[in-house]
Order: C-alpha cells, then structure tokens, then sequence
C-alpha cells in the first residue's frame, strides 16, 4: 500500500473517531432519549466542547471528500512521488492535530491547521496536473 492510501486510510479511521466522540457528547449533553428518538425537535446548537467537537466532525466531512478524490486519482493516474506523499501526510496529520486544536479553542492555530490540511490537498492536485 502506497503512503498516500495509507494516510487516506487512517483519514477514514480518524473519520470514524470524530463521528463517535462528537455523538457521545451529543448524547451527554441531549441525552439518550434524544439520540434514539426521530429528532423531529429542534434542540440548541451543542454547547463548549461538545459543540467545537461537532463542528470540527462537519469541517472533517466538508475537506475529506476532496482529499480523498485527489489521494485516489492520484492513484488511479500512477503519480506516486515526493509532493504526493507529503501532501496526503500534511492532510492527515493537520486533520489529526486539528481536533485537539479546535477543542481546545484556540482560534489562529486552528486557522494554521486546517490551512495545512487545504496546503495537502493542494499539493495533491499539483502533482496531476
């Protein structure tokens, strides 16, 4: 496995991860009644942490499609080089610092994260071209 499918990997378990811890702060915040129910309801934004959690989980879906594009078409076209191994360990490893970074609240390295992440993407796509 190439190190572009490996970081593309380990993007959908980090996927993965997000999805479960922002819905068990969902569920501690809502409750499990709520999680169970149809969720015809309207219920405030999730709040603090929980809601920063959600919202770096929607950041993740909104960037990881995009990546996972240029990882596969990259793959699929045979351009296996320097700019696309960096560029898919950039996206990974900024996705994975950007959930502490974004729960933690810091705002500007927040920022600088998920522009690493964009500057992986990037480095993707320059590499078929």
């Amino acid at each position: 496995m190439t190190t572009e499918l490996c970081m593309l990997m380990w993007s959908v378990v980090l996927g993965l991860l997000q999805v479960a811890i922002a819905a068990t702060c969902s569920i501690g915040q809502r409750g499990l009644d709520w999680a169970a129910s149809p969720r015809d309801e309207v219920k405030p934004p999730l709040s603090s942490i929980g809601g920063r959690l959600d919202r770096a989980r929607a950041n993740f879906l909104e960037t990881f499609p995009l990546f996972a594009a240029a990882v596969l078409l990259a793959h699929l076209l045979q351009r296996h080089d320097n700019l696309t191994v960096l560029g898919a360990q950039l996206y990974f490893w900024a996705r994975l610092a950007y959930v502490p970074v974004y729960a933690a609240g810091i705002p500007y390295l927040r920022t600088l994260v998920w522009t690493v992440s964009i500057i992986g993407i990037v480095l993707l796509l320059a590499a078929l071209f």
